[in-house]
């Protein structure tokens, strides 16, 4: 306990408690001086609690370290290149550390406990839907300062957003441990900010949190005003937290891009690349350039709450359509952010699996950054019944529908792929197909929340959040499984139980099938989403006892792979040479990798899935200089 309690994060945490103290008590402090304070009805006012957020945050970078390389470099006091070497075992994940590979697993764990804490909460309001009627989140209850319903609206938002926070988190942790791999590079291009980036998501995942027990909110994880310009304080750390956090999202993919266009191997051409690279890019230029709007949007109605301003009333000259727009307009690319990678890891990992040469590359690479591209062009079918002007409505759903073009390419390319190929089907390979069914399922699935004439009826339905889910299951959440249990012993030298692999597949995905497929059956009959309760007469009791227990196996099929994951870092079996029997360069070194990655360089002299096809090779490795003195 004394370790941990010596560790960046810890500190990092008692900063932030220090500073948002400082904060709040500079705003109390100051309004006790302007004779404010009598008409407070708490200690801390919503302006303290915010500057207070604000201020934990930059005590938390302060505090942990993550910033202290650059004051020594303005101070003209030289940094090592890497400084992970004083810690060992577990204390190496909870300090900083300029390894791109440790920086990707420290990623990837948060991620994972973001997604135990999303769906904790997933769980509690989804046994509340069990039944029709209140059962425990009753109207007299009061807990975090909210009563029943109020706190299931919380949980409700919470848990949207904490699982996207948690995605984003999964995909820049794939990225940061692969990439470099994949491409031959020591590191990535920038590593100083790329631990910054991990660690400014920290507290952006506390504020998070802090907002439930600051009476939380009710707007759902889109925080559209009016509801959220009339939120408790709470909404604000949500504000808060999502803003800190697209700075992570960001200075990562900015990260990304540099390390692929400048540290390439020789040889790496553009078409040598492989694919997954392309899908990191074509996340990175959307993250890049689009995560300012929902920062933007957010900020706004921050400043409206704080200084009175007008955005998004109508009473003061402001347009709550706005908002959407500006919303929208991130948060639909933000679903190619969470599935582009995960696409990518399926057209990875398939053909080592299948032992073929991956269908159509240069199309599947392509079809990526059209998927990019048209993202951005598609965002207002989400407000198709906002009361935005209706002559917008039609070039929407056509750009909506033209997104099925670039993604039926990759369908296409995987079918193919697999066609008469030697197949294997290891838990890996299993969760890339349930990724493909699953995402199949939200593909068709989609085009009819795109057409007008249907949508109108389908939107704020559970048909939506059926859909939603196996949009994000399929392109992200069972290619994330994959990406793990295919890498893991790439970075602990161990693998992960194969058998209880199988059995978190055979647990979760038909209880996730079940599950969404029951959302979309109630939605069609007329079931809202967003809602604490229904009508009995409905007659949807049975449905929701069904899915709720469909989502309590998920849960359980989860703490299985958990468990397995942090057993195998220390009790897996030990994993020896190749041990998928894969063409790509990180797996023709021993495992785990060294600091530096590879001790001589590779030069591409193949393409990257030739499967099959005797005497191909993708890499060449230098050989080691003889020493001059023997």
């Amino acid at each position: 306990m004394k370790k941990f309690f010596s560790t960046a994060l810890a500190r990092g945490l008692f900063w932030q408690l220090i500073g948002t103290l400082v904060g709040a008590g500079l705003v109390t402090g100051i309004r006790v001086l302007m004779g404010l304070s009598a008409t407070d009805k708490f200690f801390f006012t919503e302006p303290a609690w915010v500057l207070g957020g604000f201020f934990g945050v930059l005590f938390f970078l302060a505090g942990n370290g993550s910033v202290s390389d650059w004051f020594k470099w303005a101070r003209g006091i030289e940094t090592p290149e890497h400084h992970e070497e004083q810690y060992t075992g577990w204390e190496k994940y909870l300090n900083v550390s300029l390894d791109h590979k440790v920086i990707g697993i420290q990623y990837t764990v948060t991620a994972l406990l973001l997604i135990c804490v999303g769906g904790l909460f997933a769980l509690i309001f989804r046994t509340e839907l069990a039944q029709s009627q209140l059962q425990f989140l009753k109207v007299d209850m009061k807990l975090f300062g909210q009563n029943g319903p109020e706190l299931y609206n919380t949980l409700m938002s919470l848990h949207g957003m904490i699982m996207i926070v948690s995605i984003l988190l999964g995909v820049a942790g794939i990225m940061n441990y692969v990439v470099p791999l994949l491409l031959g590079a020591r590191d990535m291009a920038f590593p100083r900010l790329n631990a910054f980036s991990y660690w400014i998501a920290v507290p952006a995942a506390v504020l998070l949190l802090m907002s439930l027990v600051l009476g939380g909110f009710g707007t759902g994880w889109t925080g559209y005003p009016p509801l959220s310009a009339r939120a408790p304080v709470g909404v604000q750390m949500f504000f808060l937290g999502v803003f800190t956090a697209g700075w992570s999202s960001i200075l990562g993919a900015l990260n990304v891009i540099v390390t692929v266009v400048r540290m390439r191997s020789k040889g790496m051409t553009a078409m040598r690349m492989p694919i997954f690279v392309w899908a990191s890019v074509a996340t990175s230029i959307i993250a890049m350039t689009a995560t300012q709007l929902i920062g933007l949007s957010f900020q706004l109605v921050m400043f409206q709450r704080l200084f009175g301003m007008g955005f998004f009333d109508p009473a003061k000259g402001g347009n709550p359509v706005l908002f959407q727009h500006l919303f929208w307009f991130y948060s639909h690319p933000a679903v190619y952010v969470f599935v582009l990678p995960g696409l990518g890891v399926i057209s990875e990992l398939l053909p080592v699996f299948a032992r073929k040469p991956l269908f159509g590359y240069r199309w599947v690479a392509m079809s990526s950054m059209g998927i990019a591209l048209v993202g951005f062009l598609v965002w207002a079918h989400h407000m198709f019944t906002s009361g935005m002007n209706e002559y917008l409505r039609l070039p929407f759903m056509y750009s909506t529908l033209l997104v099925a073009i670039p993604t039926g390419v990759k369908f296409f390319s995987w079918v193919a792929t697999i066609w008469k190929g030697k197949l294997t089907y290891p838990a890996a390979m299993l969760f890339v197909l349930g990724g493909i069914i699953s995402f199949l399922l939200g593909g068709l699935t989609g085009p009819p929340n795109a057409t007008v004439s249907v949508d109108l009826h389908l939107h704020d339905t559970y048909f939506i959040v059926g859909h939603f889910h196996d949009t994000i299951f399929g392109g992200f959440v069972f290619p994330f499984f994959a990406a793990l249990y295919y890498w893991f012993p790439k970075a602990t030298g161990r693998r992960m139980n194969e058998f209880w692999g199988k059995v978190h597949f055979w647990l979760m995905t038909p209880s996730f099938f079940v599950l969404t497929l029951g959302m979309m059956r109630i939605g069609l009959l007329g079931m809202r989403r967003r809602i604490v309760d229904y009508d009995p007469a409905l007659n949807f009791d049975s449905t929701h006892l069904v899915l709720t227990i469909a989502g309590y196996l998920i849960g359980l099929a989860v703490l299985i792979f958990i468990i397995n994951f942090f057993y195998s870092i220390s009790h897996g079996e030990k994993a020896e040479g190749n041990v998928w029997n894969s063409r790509s360069p990180e797996w023709q070194v021993p495992s785990p990798m060294p600091t530096h990655n590879y001790d001589q360089p590779f030069e591409v002299v193949g393409e990257p899935y030739d499967y099959g096809l005797a005497g191909s090779k993708y890499v060449e490795f230098a050989k080691p200089e003889k020493s001059k003195n023997k």
